[in-house]
C-alpha cells in the first residue's frame, strides 16, 4: 500500500499487518493519522521523528508487561491527594524516585495502616516509570505466593522458576503488602530469596505494608516479626522508609454513600 502527502512517499509499515479495506472482513486496524503507520513524523522545516503514536505503543506494551491490577489503572501523582504532612512527605519522595531514576539505586518501603495511600504512590512510581520507557512489575506478595504454590501443581502450566525469574529479573519491581503473609518457614525463605537476589543484583524494589517498626500496643506485631531481624536490616540498606499515616480513605465511599440517601 502506498500513499501520497505532497512530495512524501509514505509507506505501511512491514512490520505491521495488512489493512483489510473489506467493511466485511471483520475489525480492522486504526491507522494513525499522523504517519498512516509508519512510525515516522515529518515535521515541516525540520525534517522527520519517531510519531508519538509510537511512544504510545511502547508505553502501554509496557503497562502490560507490569501486570497492574486494573483497580489500580487510573492512579497517579495527579490524583493523590495528600491530606496531611506525612502524604506530603510521601509523595515528594516518591515524585523525586520517580523523576530521578535510574540515577538512584535506594528504593522506597511505604509504612502505614490501611487506606493512606501506600499503593496509589508505589503505582505512580511504576506508571511514571513505563512512561519514560522503563520495565516494571507490580505483584502483591499474597499472590506472587499463590502463583508460586501452584507451580507445585503437575497440572499447572508453570514452574516455580518461570514464576520467579520475571519478579527476581524485573529492572523495577513493586512489592505490595510484604508481611500480611503468615510468616511460616517456607514465606520467609521465599522472601529472603526475592531479596537478596534483586539487592545483590542492585535492581531497584518499592515495597509497601500495613506493619510499623513500632508497637502501638502490646497486641501489635512489628514489621521485623513478620519478616525477620535479617531481612529488616537488608531492607534499612535496600530501601529509605517512608511511615505514612492518616485515616482510612476507603471509609470515605460509605459516608459518600450515606450523604446521598438523605
Amino acid at each position: 500500500m502506498q500513499k501520497k502527502n505532497a512530495n512524501i512517499h509514505l509507506v505501511q509499515n512491514p512490520d505491521q499487518p495488512e489493512i483489510d479495506d473489506d467493511p466485511e472482513a471483520g475489525e480492522q486496524t486504526e491507522v494513525c493519522q499522523v504517519c498512516f503507520g509508519v512510525g515516522i513524523e515529518i515535521v515541516p522545516g525540520k525534517g522527520a521523528r519517531p510519531c508519538a503514536c509510537r511512544k504510545q505503543i511502547s508505553h502501554t506494551n509496557l503497562l502490560d508487561k507490569a501486570r497492574l491490577p486494573k483497580r489500580y489503572f487510573e492512579c497517579h501523582f495527579h490524583n493523590y491527594r495528600a491530606q496531611n504532612p506525612t502524604q506530603e512527605r510521601a509523595l515528594k519522595f516518591a515524585s523525586k524516585l520517580a523523576m530521578e531514576y535510574p540515577a538512584t539505586e535506594r528504593g522506597l518501603l511505604f509504612m502505614g495502616t490501611v487506606g493512606v495511600g501506600k499503593t496509589h504512590l508505589a503505582v505512580s512510581i511504576l506508571k511514571s516509570l513505563t512512561e519514560r520507557g522503563f520495565s516494571c512489575l507490580f505483584y502483591e506478595f499474597g499472590e506472587l505466593l499463590k502463583e508460586i504454590r501452584d507451580s507445585y501443581n503437575p497440572t499447572t502450566n508453570s514452574s516455580e522458576l518461570g514464576v520467579l525469574a520475571p519478579v527476581l529479573e524485573a529492572e523495577v519491581l513493586v512489592l505490595d503488602e510484604i508481611g500480611a503473609s503468615k510468616p511460616t518457614d517456607w514465606v520467609r525463605d521465599t522472601m529472603a530469596h526475592i531479596i537478596n537476589t534483586r539487592y545483590n543484583d542492585r535492581k531497584l524494589t518499592i515495597f509497601t505494608t500495613n506493619y510499623l517498626d513500632e508497637r502501638r500496643s502490646e497486641r501489635d506485631e512489628t514489621f521485623e516479626d513478620r519478616i525477620g531481624v535479617r531481612m529488616r536490616s537488608r531492607l534499612f540498606e535496600m530501601c529509605k522508609t517512608v511511615v505514612i499515616q492518616g485515616e482510612d480513605y476507603r471509609r470515605t465511599f460509605d459516608q459518600s454513600a450515606q450523604s446521598k440517601k438523605r
